[in-house]
């Protein structure tokens, strides 16, 4: 549901991203004079290793995007290695070749849209700077940059990205790994967020700031659960799944809540 450094980043809609497939492997075949016998010898050299890079790299990605739907749809406990590489369409020892322990493969599915979203959020707030340098950035425009770049991820066609907004509402509310992986993360973007605020609210205090994020970090964990019970209670006038609408006024419902609480 967002240049792309890193070798496994999936490709977010709305977004100058490259995309998640396996990059493109061209070879140039170049025709040349040569003897008989290198004529024999060359054939078994040209071509094969690229091949099997390309290979292993497309296995790969189908194992991380089928253990980020899983995990996903079940948590870390509900999945077996055996159940992964059967929607993966591999051999399970292949896993941890690849990606090591169950753990090991957990933290990385996790890690590779963080990346993607972390870098959104830093560039969105860098440009909110940018714009009214040197005095300090509004509430509103510092938690919008905290918080679009979410809506265009759940918002994208990309099953990748609805699957991953879910495995964060699930990491997010768990006391086993919040602590783990929202830690590693996401605290480090986080404190740049809450060093932007303290200059937005000079006369708050650290305390309040650390529980106003909490407050919106709860609304953020609702949002990519979009578990339809909204569609529910108001009768059909509002829509887990109408994510422009939610962000729209989580944004200011946010905004007016560090005003209030840090003022």
């Amino acid at each position: 549901m967002l240049v792309e450094s890193q070798k496994s980043h999936p490709k977010m809609a709305k977004v100058d991203r490259d995309s998640c497939s396996s990059p493109t492997i061209e070879v140039t075949i170049v025709e040349v004079t040569m003897s008989s016998s290198a004529q024999k010898k060359s054939p078994a050299k040209v071509g094969r290793p690229r091949n099997n890079d390309k290979e292993k790299t497309e296995r790969g990605e189908r194992i991380l995007n089928a253990a980020e739907e899983l995990f996903a749809l079940h948590g870390y406990d509900g999945v077996t290695l055996r159940t992964l590489a059967n929607a993966a369409g591999v051999d399970v020892a292949l896993i941890s070749y690849y990606f090591g322990p169950k753990q090991q493969l957990f933290d990385t599915v996790f890690k590779r849209r963080a990346e993607i979203l972390n870098q959104q959020r830093l560039e969105a707030l860098q440009t909110a700077k940018d714009e009214v340098a040197p005095t300090a950035v509004e509430v509103e425009k510092i938690i919008e940059a905290f918080l679009r770049p979410l809506e265009v991820a759940q918002e994208s066609e990309d099953e990748g990205w609805k699957n991953y907004c879910a495995l964060l509402a699930y990491v997010n509310n768990s006391a086993v790994w919040g602590p783990l992986l929202m830690s590693k993360h996401y605290n480090e973007l986080v404190d740049v967020f809450i060093d932007a605020l303290r200059l937005a609210l000079p006369d708050s205090n650290d305390e309040n700031l650390y529980w106003c994020y909490h407050y919106m970090s709860g609304a953020m964990s609702l949002t990519f659960a979009n578990t339809g019970r909204i569609d529910k209670m108001s009768k059909g006038l509002c829509r887990s799944d109408d994510f422009k609408a939610a962000y729209d006024r989580m944004i200011p419902f946010i905004a007016a809540g560090f005003r209030q609480v840090c003022c």
